[in-house]
This record gives C-alpha cells, structure tokens and sequence, in this order.
C-alpha cells in the first residue's frame, strides 16, 4: 500500500461514519420536512417507508436525520418568532396608551387565557403567511406570548381586536363604560373562534 494511502480500517470506519447518521427504524427528513421511516442504508442509499406502506429511497446527503432536522428547525423557528415581531401591525386609528393598556389588564382578568390565545393566534397566522406550515407544530405558547408584551398597548388591543372582528377604538371605548359591556364585546367576539379557544386550553404552556 502506498504511503498515506487509506488502509481497509479507516475505509470501513468512514462507511461506518456516514451511514451511522441513520438507522433501522429512525426518522429520516427531506429537505421540505416530509418525514419517513428508515428500513434499511446500502451503497450512500437510504430505503425509507412511510405510514401507508409506501417505499421510497434517496441519497443519504439528501436527507436530515432527527438531530440535524431538530437543529436545522430550532435556527428556523428563532427567524420565525422574529418575523413574528416584525409583521404586528401598526394601529390604523390613534388610541389612548393608558386606555388600551387598561382594556389589557381587563380582558386578561375576565377571560384568562384569552391574550396568550391572541398571541398564539396572530403567530400561526403569520408563519402560515410565511409558509413556515412545518414549524406550528414546535411554537411555543410562552415566546409567543412574550412577543406579543414586548409590543406597545397599542398594538396589542389592535391585534385583540382583529381576532374579536372589532374595532380597537370601540374595543376601548366598550371597556370604559364598565366590565358587563366589555366582558360582552369579549364573548361576542370570541363565539367565532369557540371551538379553536376551547381546543387551546389544553395545549401545554411551553
């Protein structure tokens, strides 16, 4: 053999090396987040079922194994949550700060988990825009609803008030003629989404 040459180990210890990034059983993913199940690694192939029985195979460099795929979703969702940030919206109309934050505190007291369903609202509706589909899975309740008291009063009884199909300013001016006409603007607005509230009250907080 000639200097420097590879000897037979350290070619079969590089074969071992790149198919050890799957194995029998394992989760493999393509590039677009379609997953599979890994039947069996031969020559740089990877021979791959999916639920239905389907077979399928591709190169190995084609596709992610679960550590590579959970990172690779990990950086993406970090862009997403600040695509999150980025595309609340301005309000349309002037609204009073002390009023709206006020309007916040109110709602939060009299149907909780209402502002974490808003949060997590308005971020399923943006990463849906952004074809981000693969990633609503992994949001999280709590950096969404971070997100959202990150932005002003303002902004927050804007995005309140889309998801209730009001306007902000009557939203506000609903709450300062006391709790009965808010909690009833609340309720009215939120029959619409009942079923999608009730579903979200067992989502774990994470």
């Amino acid at each position: 053999m000639a200097p420097g040459s590879p000897s037979a180990f350290d070619v079969h210890a590089e074969e071992i090396k790149v198919t050890s990034r799957f194995s029998h059983g394992a989760k493999a993913y393509t590039k677009d987040g379609r997953a599979y199940t890994v039947e069996m690694v031969e020559d740089g192939m990877v021979y791959c079922s999916l639920p239905n029985g389907t077979e399928t195979e591709f190169p190995e460099a084609s596709l992610l194994n679960q550590e590579e795929w959970t990172a690779r979703s990990d950086g993406r969702r970090d862009v997403s949550y600040s695509r999150i940030r980025q595309a609340y919206p301005m309000p349309a109309v002037k609204l009073d700060r002390a009023a709206a934050a006020g309007l916040l505190a109110q709602a939060e007291r009299l149907v909780p988990g209402l502002l974490d369903f808003v949060a997590f609202t308005t971020a399923t509706r943006i990463m849906a825009e952004n074809k981000s589909h693969d990633l609503l899975s992994g949001l999280s309740i709590v950096k969404c609803r971070q997100i959202f008291d990150e932005a002003t009063p303002e902004v927050r009884v804007t995005l309140l008030a889309t998801l209730l199909g009001v306007r902000p300013d009557m939203l506000i001016k609903a709450a300062g003629l006391g709790e009965n006409m808010a909690r009833a603007m609340l309720d009215k607005g939120l029959s619409a989404h009942a079923a999608a509230f009730e579903s979200f009250g067992d989502r774990p907080r994470r």
